[in-house]
């Protein structure tokens, strides 16, 4: 099978604070453009952020909805985090470890868009939980 890539919609106000946030901010590339509409190029993956006019609200907290990235090198997840606070982003969670010394331990910090879009970035110590370790029945936390 050839390489894929992910595809996600998602809703934005308008297109100078998505540019600030998505190019300047964490380093994406800027695709087409309409007037409308902006396609970026997060890692190799499309993102497009639609203007719409309906309101956009936070939520209470990270779920049900956020989306982001796994990470298959630490430095590389450290590299982000560390672009992030350079660049003054938002964080909506900062970074901490979850489920220590466990086969789902990983690294995670969550960032706010200024379209209250949640993004997750993780590293995973155990390649093995990304997709596997099913027998451990935990996915997320509350906290």
């Amino acid at each position: 099978m050839q390489p894929t890539h992910f595809h996600l919609a998602f809703p934005v106000s308008n297109l100078p604070d998505t540019e600030a946030f998505y190019v300047r901010g964490l380093g994406c590339e800027p695709g087409r453009r309409g007037p409308h509409s902006l396609i970026l190029n997060l890692y190799g993956h499309q993102l497009v952020a639609h203007v719409t006019e309906e309101p956009l609200t936070p939520q209470k907290g990270i779920y049900p909805r956020h989306f982001g990235l796994i990470f298959t090198a630490e430095d590389d997840w450290e590299a982000l985090l560390d672009r992030s606070r350079d660049r003054h982003l938002t964080f909506h969670q900062s970074p901490k470890h979850r489920f220590l010394d466990s086969p789902l331990e990983h690294r995670t910090f969550f960032l706010q868009d200024p379209f209250y879009n949640l993004l997750e970035f993780k590293f995973y110590r155990h390649a093995s939980a990304i997709f596997g370790e099913v027998e451990l029945a935990i996915v997320g936390d509350r906290t």
